[in-house]
């Protein structure tokens, strides 16, 4: 096998779907990136759920917002709803694993909320059922979703946001889902400047 050929493999069709999601996701990246601090500037918060490594972007995302990204701004605030491992496994053993977001969603969220949904095929289904649970709650939604969007994509309103990385391949779409998430905490950064100035 000739390892090194995989790996420059990876890293030109890393460049080749950068250079189309540059393309296709300006637009919804700002319109995100607004719906964010708009929720913010509300007195609101964003809930952040995924699983497998879209839960460890669902954390970063959070701990991007409560802490800081690249300059000294207030805390923000914001939950990932994947860290609670008892919240967590009580819903899962007395409900469904389907319902340990959407759960959390009801307990937590209100109608000045977002909602950041992170599914890499779109048809997470407890991730699904959170976006389903935060609709019927009024919050907006963000979806970050890869291949046709799925479920997730379905259910969206017009006031909502999908983000779909233009790719089908786990790898690639959870790359672009982080520099989306890193795209919007640095325009927050900005936002959260200027609001201050």
């Amino acid at each position: 096998m000739d390892i090194r050929s995989r790996f420059e493999d990876h890293f030109e069709a890393a460049e080749k779907v950068h250079r189309e999601a540059a393309r296709v996701l300006m637009q919804p990246l700002e319109r995100a990136s607004r719906a964010v601090f708009e929720c913010l500037a509300r007195g609101g918060k964003v809930l952040s759920c995924g699983n497998g490594g879209s839960a460890a972007d669902a954390q970063h995302f959070a701990a991007e917002l409560v802490n800081r990204f690249e300059v000294e701004r207030r805390g923000l605030a914001a939950i990932a709803l994947t860290t609670d491992t008892s919240v967590l496994t009580s819903v899962a053993n007395d409900y469904a694993y389907e319902r340990v977001f959407a759960r959390q969603v009801e307990a937590l969220g209100r109608p000045q909320d977002v909602l950041l949904a992170i599914s890499t095929s779109g048809d997470s289904p407890n991730v699904v059922a959170a976006a389903h649970t935060a609709r019927s709650l009024g919050m907006r939604l963000l979806a970050l979703t890869g291949r046709d969007g799925g479920a997730l994509a379905k259910c969206l309103q017009a006031t909502d946001v999908e983000l779909r990385a233009p790719s089908r391949h786990t790898p690639r779409i959870q790359e672009i889902h982080l520099l989306a998430i890193h795209c919007i905490c640095d325009a927050l950064d900005q936002l959260v400047l200027e609001e201050n100035q």
